[in-house]
């Protein structure tokens, strides 16, 4: 068995109690507190993540807008300096290689955040597509730690330790060479909790410092994975190996809004998701709410009318509205259907379909 890998801030969570687990081969928090504490400070005050476990990808070169839209799913093309925007990697299939967060410094340079157990795939599938680009892709992780700030304070609270107006930062941008702590890092205005906030990426011998600063104020709470995973499944985002997978498509996922079908340049299963738009009868995820006591699991079935048409991609117990929820893939025949039955073990339970995102 492999050593688990740690992040540069693990020195950190024994002073505030943190449980680690191993997660993808990394050895992180899941819990400080209490994941219905951790995941209620966020709700209404401030949460603070270690997120240097993903993964950091550099594509530099007079080719690198070319090369990523060839890559990826969105149009790359539309975004400015110092903007972001989240993107699909696809298979020809159509499934999805990643999901990730591009960061335009300028024409020719770009940053890639990738999800933590994927970043050696991707990195080799983007080392795979480089063709005849003139561009160079670099596997920068191990040089980068990252600290998320999320909440209804966290902007706030980030204020009032530079002298950057960070608060002037819109949604999906980002600013370099602000100081905090006395180091220059990279601010962006980007979550994955449904919550505002920044999300701040550093020099890897920086992040333990500035997460301590930050851990060790009165309006901030240390967040871990499971309070993590039961934020972002309240606001519906998708988690890579449940929502989206190699044979789940972003169009499945829900995600058609980071795929440009149209654009002018050709991407990397571009073809397979026009025609699977345009079979109609593409599965799709939704959201479901359980009727009966009990809580729906990944991988367990979905039913109408005692016949399987779909399985559970994430459930749980929701702790802001106090009552079981799933995310679950389902056939295209029952997309209108309003309730479900989910077989959780010999237990068949009740369902109904729910409208919208919980936030």
């Amino acid at each position: 068995m492999s050593e688990l890998k740690r992040t540069p801030i693990f020195p950190g969570y024994a002073a505030f109690n943190g449980k680690t687990i191993d997660f993808g081969g990394w050895e992180l928090p899941v819990q400080f507190s209490s994941i219905k504490e951790e995941h209620q400070a966020v709700r209404e005050a401030a949460g603070l993540f270690d997120v240097s476990h993903m993964g950091e990808i550099t594509v530099v070169g007079p080719d690198a807008v070319a090369y990523l839209q060839h890559l990826l799913t969105n149009d790359i093309s539309k975004i400015k300096d110092q903007q972001a925007q989240y993107n699909i990697m696809c298979y020809p299939t159509g499934g999805c290689v990643d999901d990730l967060i591009v960061y335009r410094r300028h024409e020719t340079s770009y940053l890639l955040v990738v999800n933590a157990a994927n970043c050696e795939k991707d990195y080799d599938w983007m080392q795979a597509q480089l063709e005849t680009y003139d561009v160079t892709v670099t596997n920068v992780s191990e040089t980068y730690g990252q600290i998320a700030i999320q909440g209804p304070a966290a902007r706030a609270i980030v204020q009032q330790l530079t002298e950057t107006d960070v608060l002037a930062i819109p949604p999906f941008y980002f600013k370099e060479n602000v100081i905090i702590a006395g180091q220059p890092v990279m601010v962006s205005r980007t979550g994955y909790t449904g919550e505002d906030g920044f999300e701040i990426y550093m020099a890897s011998a920086a992040a333990l410092e500035i997460w301590q600063l930050f851990a060790e104020l009165d309006t901030v709470l240390p967040i871990g994975l499971g309070a993590r995973d039961t934020l972002r499944f309240e606001a519906a985002l998708s988690l890579y190996g449940q929502e989206i997978t190699a044979d789940i498509s972003p169009l499945e996922a829900g995600l058609g809004f980071a795929v440009k079908l149209d654009k002018t340049a050709t991407f990397i299963g571009q073809a397979a998701l026009i025609a699977q738009k345009a079979s109609g009868t593409m599965r799709r995820i939704i959201g479901l709410e359980l009727i009966d006591k009990g809580v729906a699991r990944h991988g367990y079935p979905v039913l109408k009318d005692g016949v399987e048409v779909g399985v559970v991609t994430t459930g749980t117990q929701s702790p802001t509205l106090g009552t079981s929820i799933a995310l679950a893939l389902v056939n295209h025949e029952v997309i209108d259907e309003t309730t479900f039955d989910i077989q959780v073990r010999k237990r068949v339970l009740q369902a109904k379909k729910s409208t919208e995102n919980i936030l």
